[in-house]
């Protein structure tokens, strides 16, 4: 009786359950409405891009010519300097201890050669009223000039190592800000170009925006052209762009949106414009839709090109 009447029972309600869980995964799932929405370009004939905000000194990845232990930092994230300004130290306690040691044998070749003059003029004075033989004031001349040789050794060496525990205070190229410090007390700081670098430093007034333009575009966009620039995922966050320069060279494409639909077979002309932050929530490597004015374009293209010959 269970048999034959319980079990297809249970059969037919998971059936039911399934066709229903299989309706409800059908239903299609309405797409998330965007933060905000897409910005218009403002000019009638445009060139579109898309740009990475930077420094205008571009950015500029510090390093160290001397590697060793960090034994002091100068600054932090956000740390404005100037130029020369100390970064980060390397461990200097034996580079000062040779110091130190150039130092007392500089002073004790300046003694030796306070002696050798002094006995240079003393055998000079006998020598003059016939006391001394020539060939004793010929031999105090040579060791006083060895002794100004030493001296002059001394001193570059003394020199030498003053430079090189210099060189241990890694210092500001350029007046800038620390955009990113990625080196702390206790670490050892390696030479050579990082993959990722000690401190990402730059000049951030004005900000820099490298917009990407497609080569098939590149001939509508002119120098000195009036452009505008929206920060990626607010379209009320913009601001006008100034020219800077073309980057002359047409590079191959990188992506930079992350989008799927994105082309990156194609190369683009990269063009340099500048803006003001001022308060306006925009940081080195953020994103920007930039839209350039193509309106104006010569009517001749190539009429100042020598004619081609004719046969």
């Amino acid at each position: 009786m269970f048999r034959k009447y319980i079990l297809p029972l249970l059969a037919m309600l998971g059936v039911g359950v399934g066709v229903l869980a299989a309706v409800r995964s059908a239903k299609d799932t309405p797409p998330a409405l965007p933060v905000s929405d897409a910005p218009q370009p403002p000019y009638q004939t445009f060139v579109a891009g898309a740009g990475i905000v930077e420094a205008s000194t571009e950015n500029i990845a510090i390093g160290t010519q001397i590697a060793g232990i960090v034994s002091k930092i100068y600054v932090q994230i956000g740390s404005n300097v100037k130029a020369g300004d100390p970064l980060f130290t390397i461990d200097d306690r034996a580079q000062r201890a040779l110091v130190t040691s150039r130092q007392a044998a500089a002073q004790a070749a300046e003694a030796q050669l306070a002696d050798a003059k002094y006995e240079l003029n003393l055998t000079e004075t006998l020598a003059a009223q016939k006391i001394t033989s020539i060939e004793e004031r010929d031999r105090e001349r040579i060791a006083a000039q060895k002794a100004e040789a030493e001296l002059a050794q001394a001193r570059a060496d003394l020199k030498s190592a003053e430079t090189d525990l210099d060189r241990l205070t890694v210092r500001a190229p350029v007046e800038g800000q620390v955009l990113q410090l990625k080196v702390r007390l206790g670490e050892f700081a390696p030479t050579g170009v990082l993959t990722q670098p000690l401190i990402l430093f730059g000049n951030v007034s004005p900000l820099h925006v490298r917009v990407d333009v497609d080569e098939n575009d590149a001939w509508r966009v002119r120098a000195g052209a009036p452009a505008v620039g929206f920060l990626r995922g607010n379209k009320e966050i913009k601001t006008p762009l100034n020219f800077v320069r073309f980057e002359p060279y047409v590079i191959p494409k990188q992506s930079l949106t992350g989008d799927s639909t994105e082309r990156v077979d194609t190369r683009v002309l990269q063009v340099i414009y500048s803006f003001e932050r001022g308060d306006l929530p925009m940081f080195a490597g953020q994103q920007m839709d930039v839209f350039i004015d193509a309106s104006k374009q010569p009517q001749n293209w190539g009429e100042t090109n020598q004619t081609l010959p004719t046969k």
